[in-house]
């Protein structure tokens, strides 16, 4: 699978980050880490962005959240779990039509970086 340069520049610090920190850990706690190291490198990011939902023309904040948007484009979303599911996919997927953001990467926190509902989308 090829990755863009953004995606690949993620994933690299996406690594960095588990291999300082291990496994075991809350997805928060990676997630601050990450966004930290994005920061630092000179990305722009930003972390739990809401996601608004609307039915029958009213929108609601519903709790939805992206947990780490970069530049704008990327997704990403973290999971404390052993295995992706196809809910997990699913979610994915259903936050990126929900925020018109056309890529995303999923990161699995107990065994390694990333994964993304086939890898990226």
């Amino acid at each position: 699978m090829e990755f863009d340069p953004l995606s690949k520049k993620a994933i690299g610090l996406a690594i960095e980050v588990h291999r300082e920190l291990g496994p075991g850990l809350l997805e928060s706690v990676y997630e601050k880490y990450l966004v930290h190291e994005m920061l630092e490198s000179g990305l722009c990011c930003v972390s739990q962005v809401p996601i608004p939902v609307t039915y029958k023309g009213q929108t609601l904040d519903c709790g939805y959240r992206i947990d780490i948007l970069v530049e704008d484009r990327l997704m990403m979303e973290l999971k404390s779990v052993d295995a992706l599911q196809r809910i997990h996919e699913a979610q994915t997927l259903r936050y990126m039509k929900l925020a018109n953001i056309a890529q995303a990467l999923q990161k699995r926190a107990p065994q390694g970086w990333p994964q993304a509902p086939g890898s990226l989308i």
